[in-house]
């Protein structure tokens, strides 16, 4: 059992440790993100949120998250035209959901290996785009648990961060030489109490 010193200095060091993951965070949801809407330029235009064929493709559930609705939503947040303002309005799920199954034929088939050129070699494109998810969920349960001020102590800190670099890595690998070059997660890590 922690005593009340002890449990003040751990709700400390974890919002240290999450104020330092927010570097790597911040430069994969950006590096995938970039890539995507590169894809989604390819397939759908320049203007792809404003796609009739894009915003069709999305599903449409009636309960849970809809990515035709957020879609909608962030059209409405920002200026016409503009797809750059777009891109930040979308929640990380929307871009987290682009890698399922679904979109293998349009989007991943034939862009995914230009997208992510680091990928390991000798894999399939739906390996690829499987990897690419699974990391991708598992940096959006950290994410989600930073932004609500969540306890993140208990979790596997150094899987995350290799997590948020791989998938910069397999985005650009110079990019993720620079973010190893300059994050402080592991220092921080190393200063656990």
């Amino acid at each position: 059992m922690l005593n009340t010193r002890q449990a003040l200095t751990l709700y400390a060091w974890n919002a240290e440790i999450s104020g330092a993951f927010m570097l790597p965070q911040q430069a994969c949801e950006v590096a995938v993100r970039n890539a995507v809407s590169d894809v989604l330029s390819a397939v759908y235009g320049l203007q792809w949120p404003w796609s009739l064929g894009f915003e069709r493709s999305l599903p449409d559930p009636q309960s849970g998250f809809s990515m035709r609705k957020e879609l909608c939503t962030a059209r409405g947040k920002a200026r016409a035209g503009n797809t750059n303002t777009v891109i930040p309005e979308l929640k990380f799920a929307f871009w987290v959901r682009l890698f399922t199954q679904r979109f293998d034929n349009r989007l991943w088939l034939p862009h995914l290996k230009a997208s992510f050129p680091g990928m390991p070699a000798g894999l399939t494109v739906q390996q690829c785009r499987q990897m690419i998810y699974y990391e991708l969920d598992g940096v959006r349960s950290i994410r989600n648990r930073i932004a609500h001020h969540e306890p993140i102590f208990a979790r596997n800190l150094a899987a995350d961060y290799t997590r948020m670099l791989t998938l910069v890595a397999w985005r650009c690998p110079t990019t993720a030489t620079w973010l190893d070059e300059i994050e402080s997660v592991t220092t921080v890590l190393d200063q656990r109490p």
